[in-house]
């Protein structure tokens, strides 16, 4: 029997119950906890990164099951988590992590493990320790999201997440890879190592609108990133190891009941465990935002156009280039290259500020656009 501290109805009470023994460390999980560290150190090492197993701090109080180094000395130290651990143990040994200049980067199967939003996490598959070291793709089902912004017209796949029927406003949030419009493919384990390492990948810490306590977090690209604080601005801390436990001055409130000296345990036989553990990792969107008109920061074009000093022999050669009349030519409206820019047929932009554009921005979703509001 055990007591514990709960949250009942905004308050913390102690609660009493049977909590049976629901997992046994396994010779099994060693061997995939090995396996995982020697994959994600041969990964980076591949790659031209410092790997070091087991790495422990100067001082002795941090210790890394796999301390990965990049060229630009970005730190992530990749911990393989595959037996249960408490939710105060993962703040702890990521709080001093990062004292230290680490970035925590937790793996877990499980989507109950508690360390889920309480450091940057992900979560793969449930491979035996074989096949993790074998040469097989990795993917991460959880802890990587993609930012999606889109508007509400009747028209758009999504729908509206505050009316469920098209407001006209512009909605943003946070989605899994397959859940993005249009989809994406999943980042691979190995492709992490290096991302997270390079800075293409970041954690982001998002606290709820509604309780400043909870909190989602995970590994995003940088664009994506940059975007989201363009919208709603840059947080006023950035550090992804804020505590989110409760507060230590809070009190518990307690209820005077009569004591009942019999043990009522085992009189109903049922399947239902006392606590059990929720499912942590969810995959509705999250960080969902609404705003009425799109920061001019999101537009793909300047709001002014570069105007075309040219001569009117240059414009004929341009005309004759694109294959079109010479009224039709324009400048590019990032560039200011002459372009075929009215017409049929005609752009907005050149092709090299057309790749480049493609390549910052990505697909733009349908029922969005990348111009204008």
């Amino acid at each position: 029997m055990f007591v514990s501290i709960r949250r009942r109805q905004g308050r913390l009470v102690l609660v009493a119950s049977h909590l049976p023994v629901t997992h046994k460390a396994t010779p099994e999980e060693s061997a995939r906890h090995r396996a995982m560290k020697e994959r994600i150190a041969r990964c980076a090492e591949r790659h031209g990164l410092s790997a070091q197993v087991g790495a422990r701090s100067a001082d002795g109080r941090v210790l890394t099951a796999v301390l990965v180094t990049g060229a630009g000395g970005r730190r992530i130290g990749w911990e393989a988590q595959y037996s249960p651990i408490t939710g105060e143990t993962v703040r702890r040994r990521s709080r001093k992590a990062a004292e230290h200049g680490i970035t925590p980067l937790w793996v877990t199967d499980s989507e109950q493990a508690a360390l889920i939003d309480r450091t940057p996490w992900v979560r793969v598959d449930d491979f035996s320790s074989r096949d993790i070291a074998s040469r097989l793709a990795m993917f991460v089902r959880g802890g990587i999201r993609h930012f999606q912004v889109w508007k509400c017209l009747p028209t758009s796949e999504r729908p509206c997440p505050t009316t469920g029927s098209a407001c006209g406003r512009f909605h943003s949030g946070w989605f899994l890879p397959t859940l993005c419009l249009p989809n994406k493919p999943p980042t691979e384990v190995d492709r992490l190592v290096v991302a997270s390492t390079d800075g293409e990948f970041v954690p982001l810490c998002i606290r709820a609108a509604d309780d400043r306590r909870a909190v989602a977090r995970m590994w995003v690209p940088v664009t994506d990133r940059d975007r989201w604080w363009d919208i709603i601005g840059p947080p006023e801390s950035t550090t992804d190891q804020d505590d989110t436990a409760d507060p230590p001055e809070e009190e518990i409130a307690f209820t005077r009941e009569d004591i009942d000296p019999t043990c009522r345990y085992g009189e109903q036989q049922t399947l239902a465990r006392n606590d059990p553990r929720p499912r942590r990792d969810r995959p509705e969107a999250t960080g969902l935002h609404t705003f009425v008109r799109a920061p001019r920061s999101l537009f793909a074009f300047p709001a002014s156009s570069p105007t075309l000093d040219i001569t009117a022999a240059q414009r004929q050669a341009a005309a004759s280039r694109f294959g079109c009349p010479i009224w039709e030519i324009g400048p590019c409206r990032l560039c200011g290259t002459p372009i075929h820019r009215y017409g049929n047929r005609s752009t907005h932009a050149c092709r090299s500020c057309r790749t480049a554009l493609k390549h910052r921005i990505g697909p733009t979703p349908s029922g969005s656009s990348t111009q204008s509001p």
